[in-house]
This record gives C-alpha cells, sequence and structure tokens, in this order.
C-alpha cells in the first residue's frame, strides 16, 4: 500500500506544481525562459538521471530465464499493437500530422513501470511484482529507438519532404534516442559479461528513477490544459478503450497460446493481462513537447485513460482471482 500511495503521490505533486507554476506564470505575467525551463527539466530527467537508471536496471536484469522467455515479446506486442490501433483510427479521425503523431504515441506509450508495477504487487503479491521487469524489458528501447523517431517525423515541419533515408538519418541522430539506446547496450553489456554491479548502485536508483520521474511530471504539469479533454474527448475516449479491451485481449490470448497459463498457476499470464490493461504512461506526453506535436490532444488522452483506471481495478482484480 506504501507504493501505491507514493506513486499516486509523486503523480500528483508533480503535476499539480507543475500546473501551478503555469498558472502563476500567465496571472503575475512574469517575465521567465518558460518553454526553455520547461524542456531543460525533460532534458535533465532524459539525458542525465534515466541513463544512470537505465543502465543500473539492465545491468542486473534476469535476461536468461528461460520459463519467462516469452514475456518481454508480449510486452512489445502489447506497445506495438496500441501504436498501430493509433495510427490506424488517426485515418479514420482525419488528424493532422502533430496530432497523428501525439494520438499514436499515446496508443503506443503505457504506464507500466508505476501504475502496472503497484498493481501486479497488490493483486499478486511479490512474486507477480518480480515478474514485472521481463514483460517491460523492452519497454525503453521500443519508447527511445521507434516511438521517439516516429512522433520527431510527425512533428518536424519539413518531415513530409524527407525521403526515407533521410527520415532515418533523423531519427539516429535524434540525442534523446542515441543517449538512451547506448545506455541500453551498455547495461545489457555488462550484464552479459557477468560483471557485479556495485551494492550502492540500487540505492542511487531508488533516488533516480523518482526524480527523474517528478522532473517529467513537473514539465508535464507545466502544459497541461484540462480544457482540452472536452475538444478530445472522442480520441480520449478511443485510446481508453484500445488500453482497457482490445490490447489486453489481444496480448492474453497470445500469451495464453504460448503456454503461459501453464506455469506458475498462471500467473506470468495474470501479470501480462494486468500490465497490458494499464492507461497511458506519462512519457507519452514528452514527445509532444519536445518535437512539437498536439499536447492538448496527449493531455486529454492521458487525463482520461488515468481515470478509466478507477474503473479497471476492480475488473481486473476480479478476472485475476476468478477466472485464472
Amino acid at each position: 500500500m506504501g507504493r501505491l500511495i507514493f506513486s499516486i503521490s509523486l503523480v500528483v505533486f508533480g503535476i499539480f506544481t507543475g500546473y501551478l507554476f503555469q498558472i502563476l506564470v500567465k496571472k503575475k505575467q512574469w517575465d521567465l525562459p518558460y518553454e526553455a525551463i520547461r524542456r531543460a527539466l525533460q532534458k535533465t530527467a532524459l539525458l542525465f538521471l534515466n541513463p544512470v537508471a537505465i543502465v543500473g536496471a539492465t545491468w542486473v536484469a534476469h535476461i536468461d530465464d528461460i520459463k519467462i522467455a516469452a514475456m518481454p515479446f508480449m510486452g512489445m506486442t502489447a506497445l506495438f499493437t496500441g501504436g498501430i490501433l493509433a495510427f490506424g483510427f488517426s485515418k479514420l479521425l482525419k488528424l493532422n500530422r502533430p496530432q497523428t503523431g501525439s494520438f499514436i504515441v499515446c496508443g503506443g506509450f503505457t504506464n507500466i513501470g508505476s501504475l502496472g508495477a503497484l498493481f501486479c504487487f497488490l493483486f499478486l503479491g511479490e512474486a507477480g511484482f518480480a515478474l514485472v521487469p521481463f514483460y517491460k524489458l523492452f519497454e525503453e528501447s521500443i519508447y527511445y529507438a521507434i516511438g521517439f523517431p516516429i512522433a520527431k517525423s510527425y512533428g518536424d515541419v519539413d518531415a513530409e519532404n524527407l525521403t526515407f533515408w533521410g527520415r532515418v538519418k533523423s531519427a539516429v541522430t535524434d540525442l534523446f534516442v542515441v543517449v538512451a539506446v547506448c545506455s541500453i547496450i551498455t547495461g545489457l553489456c555488462l550484464n552479459l559479461l557477468d560483471i557485479p554491479r556495485p551494492v550502492v548502485y540500487a540505492s542511487v536508483n531508488t533516488v533516480i528513477i523518482p526524480l527523474a520521474a517528478l522532473l517529467l511530471l513537473i514539465s508535464i504539469g507545466m502544459a497541461m490544459r484540462f480544457s482540452a479533454i472536452g475538444r478530445y474527448l472522442k480520441p480520449g475516449l478511443l485510446i481508453a478503450a484500445f488500453k482497457a479491451f482490445f490490447i489486453p485481449v489481444i496480448v492474453f490470448l497470445l500469451g495464453w497460446k504460448l503456454g503461459l497459463g501453464e506455469i506458475d498457476n498462471g500467473l506470468p499470464l495474470k501479470v501480462v493481462l494486468i500490465l497490458s490493461s494499464m492507461p497511458v504512461g506519462f512519457i507519452a506526453m514528452v514527445p509532444p513537447t519536445i518535437y512539437r506535436l498536439d499536447i492538448d490532444l496527449s493531455n486529454a488522452c492521458w487525463l482520461i485513460t488515468n481515470a478509466m483506471v478507477i474503473l479497471q481495478v476492480p475488473i481486473l482484480l476480479w478476472l485475476v482471482q476468478s477466472f485464472l
């Protein structure tokens, strides 16, 4: 319960602090480099704090456990399914390029590490919580190596005029992508070489990870517009339907077919069901602010899907206790 309270408090405090700062700047008409401050917070988290945390987490991930070898691919399937569904429906909704970029990111980026991990712990205990890193093993790689470049391609003013190789060059040379991918590769190399991780690293990550999240949340709060919900209610409800129903059903059936329900009384399959049902992660609002996509659409999708979690939680608890 302490983890749940801490996570919720961190999210509320970060967003409220950023939103309050936004209101004060507008009301007091302070002459501040507002956008520069917001981007500085994001760069500090993504270019300095997150790389340290990613290296440490990847360094000690148990990637050689055969029993749960399918779980990372379940996580990949969920993220790709959300992005593909969002891309397809963006055509039906006739969204423009900045809106489409934000919509795709919201469809793919998911709150696995905080809400998902906490619900696994609350519903399934430490055994369920321990499986979360396997499911999200490739999460950062997909976000930074695929999600961010896609968002960038929709945010660049001249992106429509770029050739295919021009898009590839633009993606692989993006600083945020390069730093994140290098961090993941570094951690994997240390892992595969069996180099012991310093004991102090665990304590360092307990500070760095919440701090990086807090800085990102504050930057998101600085761009938050609650009035955007009404204007983007339809896209937000569509993303909520993807996250709460379509993605979990697809991933659950795939996991069942692969035999995850036959391991440890179905524990891996229960974890997959919970994690694939999670709402839009707050990191989904980072690419729109970095690459100048539609921030209001991202705000609306994030707020609507996270509000829907209140309805999802009792259903998920009932499912994992009754049918699995």
